[in-house]
């Protein structure tokens, strides 16, 4: 392969030459995130909550090395079912367009290749971080610094509760990325509806974060991404008693397994998983569903803004 452009979806293409409303997805919660068969059903329906918000979804990976910008139903399928999919960072794209690679692009990835293809709205999970040991250790995800540098609006519901949400919370104030909580003044915690730390800015409408990004466009002063933490209800969040006693259990099956690095937060989502009986699935499905339709929402605010403004 000699050209790596980047290829969009008709249905993408289409909507940015209309300027239309568009969400990128990430396809890392396709191939790593979810189990199987349950991955390909909830990315579709990720999908469908997208259109159903009125705006169109930008799922982004990779197929035999070339990088999507709104993968088609079998390249979905590909990537949800292949046992040979690469969790792609941004350091990671070059190298696997390079060699044929099929990849999944993490939050970081796809944050990059969205901004770079003119999609201003991204909805996820839940935000890497730092982690618990990362004083000794220096683990910290890439998430972080790739927002520092990159004009994208994140909907997310906080970062994983297993991280050290504290922490992030100061990385992400020192490298400039902006935080506001989605009609709250709490930084949600992922599976639970509070993470336990505050935030300086909440906003209550998807029109008021489509001020806020046109703000920053405007201004050109800040070109770092901008954070909207979306919690749960509290009556859809994980019990915050079972999260708490499976969150201490898998830190001390950590240390006893010797697990470290990459392997720490699939290990401890897996472990969640098989310990609440299946119930932090359930939520972790429910948020991206929720982030899925407020993602879009807020990408018919701004779109519809871009309209009535004059040129």
């Amino acid at each position: 392969m000699t050209n790596f452009h980047l290829r969009y979806g008709t249905e993408v293409a289409r909507a940015l030459r209309e300027q239309g409303p568009v969400v990128a997805l990430e396809s890392t919660i396709v191939s790593h995130g979810l189990p199987r068969p349950d991955n390909l059903r909830v990315a579709r329906q990720i999908e469908q909550a997208v259109r159903d918000a009125g705006a169109v979804p930008a799922t982004i990976g990779m197929v035999a090395g070339e990088l999507v910008v709104g993968l088609d139903d079998a390249e979905l399928t590909r990537l949800a079912t292949a046992d040979n999919v690469t969790k792609l960072s941004v350091r990671d794209l070059a190298v696997a367009a390079a060699t044929g690679a099929d990849g999944a692009t993490t939050v970081a990835a796809t944050s990059a290749v969205a901004a770079a293809a003119g999609i201003g709205v991204f909805a996820t999970g839940g935000l890497g971080g730092v982690h618990r040991e990362a004083a000794q250790t220096f683990d910290e995800s890439a998430d972080l610094v790739t927002l520092a540098r990159t004009p994208i609006a994140v909907v997310c519901a906080g970062v994983k509760s297993i991280l050290d949400v504290g922490a992030t919370l100061e990385r992400l104030e020192t490298l400039g990325v902006a935080v506001v909580g989605y009609r709250t003044r709490r930084f949600p915690g992922f599976f639970i509806t509070d993470g336990g730390f505050d935030l300086d800015w909440s906003v209550d409408s998807p029109e008021l974060i489509a001020d806020v990004l046109a703000a920053r466009d405007q201004h050109r002063a800040h070109h770092g991404g901008l954070i909207v933490a979306n919690p749960l209800p509290t009556d859809e969040q994980l019990d915050p008693g079972l999260h708490d006693r499976t969150l201490a259990e898998g830190l001390a099956l950590l240390e006893r397994d010797g697990v470290t690095g990459k392997a720490v937060t699939p290990y401890l989502l897996a472990h969640f998983h098989s310990a609440t009986a299946g119930a932090s699935l359930a939520v972790n499905v429910r948020i991206i569903l929720r982030n899925a339709d407020l993602a879009a929402r807020i990408a018919v605010a701004a779109a519809q803004r871009r309209a009535d403004t004059p040129t």
